[in-house]
């Protein structure tokens, strides 16, 4: 079996008055993503402070943290977020100068959702819609396409993987794409309280069995993810690990009651595989897996 592809997710929203391990400046990013990839993350993502900077304030926001770990490990495999704006290049249009500075991968979501969770009465309440038109994922094609930046498919809905599949059958998905299983977990993603997201499968066996059923023929690689819960404890990293699959683990998905930091949750995982004998990833193999074009 092919060596285990470990994606740490740094920060996300969760912000340190939730979990005080959190990294948010670009220098404890950089110290922390180094940290990871030394500890067995293979892929490292990250969030500016604010969404809502884009452009080239966001290349230079993100490079702040990115310059010196790719100085210390050009080997690395980075990628940042998406921001908001009123359309896909205000959105998405950061990544041009990113892929210019030395990243390989970028954001590319094939669908829309509303990422909320239960209120009081137990009905969906507050969401953030995150909307991605079919003209803006043949748009999304087009700039990793050109930069050659290998995407990140975060699969939020089974509609987005139909999307992502229709794309690599007609051969227009652009190399290196990383396939990402999102579970919808059993905590409030935003700020942390028990309360069962609205969105995605759950973290399940028969979840991921649907999942896999409609990846059969498909020769992506992909990994499991867990928003609002912990990948571990839901079982399927083991699931994942076992059936040939990948791990997206860290602070951005966590939903728990305990605090951990990144390299715990990491260590978690690199302590499956080994319980597996699967061996974990160097980046400079994840990017022979996922096909990285440079």
């Amino acid at each position: 079996m092919q060596p285990l592809i470990i994606e740490a997710a740094l920060n996300g929203a969760t912000p340190k008055s939730r979990n005080p391990n959190t990294p948010i400046t670009p220098a404890e990013l950089a110290s922390e993503a180094l940290a990871a990839m030394e500890a067995g993350a293979a892929i490292v993502h990250t969030h500016i402070e604010r969404m809502d900077v884009t452009g080239d304030a966001a290349v230079d926001r993100y490079m702040a943290a990115y310059a010196p770990v790719l100085a210390a490990r050009p080997d690395a495999i980075l990628w940042g977020t998406v921001a908001t704006g009123p359309d896909v290049e205000a959105r998405f249009g950061h990544y041009r100068g990113l892929a210019r500075a030395g990243v390989r991968m970028g954001a590319f979501d094939p669908g829309s959702v509303n990422l909320g969770t239960h209120g009081p009465d137990g009905l969906p309440s507050a969401s953030i819609l995150y909307a991605t038109t079919y003209r803006d994922i043949a748009w999304l094609a087009d700039l990793h396409e050109a930069e050659k930046l290998g995407p990140a498919i975060a699969i939020y809905e089974p509609g987005w993987l139909r999307t992502a599949l229709a794309y690599e059958q007609a051969g227009r998905l652009p190399a290196g794409t990383f396939v990402k299983l999102y579970f919808g977990g059993r905590y409030n993603f935003l700020d942390g309280k028990r309360s069962n997201v609205t969105f995605g499968l759950p973290p399940t066996e028969k979840a991921l069995d649907a999942y896999l059923e409609m990846l059969e023929g498909s020769t992506l690689p992909w990994a499991v993810a867990a928003i609002g819960d912990c990948v571990v404890d839901t079982g399927l990293a083991r699931l994942a690990i076992e059936r040939g699959g990948h791990v997206r683990v860290g602070l951005e998905d966590f939903g728990g009651e305990r605090r951990p930091g990144n390299l715990e949750l990491i260590a978690e995982v690199v302590a499956l595989a080994k319980e597996a004998g699967r061996p974990i990833a160097t980046p400079e193999q994840a990017a022979k897996i996922l096909g990285l074009p440079r």
